[in-house]
């Protein structure tokens, strides 16, 4: 989760570019892995960096947490936020599984969070809670953050991709 000590105030355009976002990612990530073999998913993106295969899985953890903090804060005042390290995460057994459960996971969560967010009033973009690495966050900063997250990653797949011509 990135550090959002700003207010974004998104434009009504902005925020619905970014809740297209979040409805789009499963169908993004779901391409950006078809075809790939499992030596293929196995590559790190980067020197040092996670393999496809443990990006794929990292997305579906940390945009539950998005989603599960989201819902906590439209529905608690200010409530406190559960950092998680995601490297430890992303370094479990469950990482190493198939993409599938990952890539159904995303679909399921993604429509639940899209017609959420679509149903917010606009009082609601300005909930707040409490990020102990990160302070005060909104409930539109984390549109913003995770929006451009899930984006981030697909664009990590692709340059490996592209890089390795698959």
């Amino acid at each position: 989760m990135t550090n959002e000590k700003e207010t974004v105030m998104l434009s009504i355009e902005e925020r619905n570019n970014k809740i297209s976002s979040i409805k789009r990612l499963p169908r993004d990530v779901e391409a950006a892995v078809n075809g790939l073999t499992d030596p293929q998913l196995d590559t790190p993106y980067r020197e040092g960096g996670w393999t496809v295969r443990q990006v794929v899985h990292h997305l579906a953890d940390s945009h539950a947490n998005a989603f599960i903090r989201m819902k906590l804060m439209l529905t608690e005042d200010h409530p406190t936020l559960k950092p998680y390290d995601q490297n430890r995460w992303a370094s479990l057994t469950d990482s190493t599984l198939p993409v599938a459960p990952s890539l159904a996971i995303l679909r399921g969560l993604h429509e639940r969070w899209g017609r959420l967010l679509e149903s917010l009033p606009d009082s609601a973009w300005s909930r707040t809670g409490f990020h102990p690495e990160n302070g005060d966050v909104t409930v539109e900063s984390l549109l913003n953050t995770y929006a451009s997250h899930g984006a981030k990653h697909v664009g990590h797949i692709m340059g490996l991709r592209s890089a390795k011509r698959w």
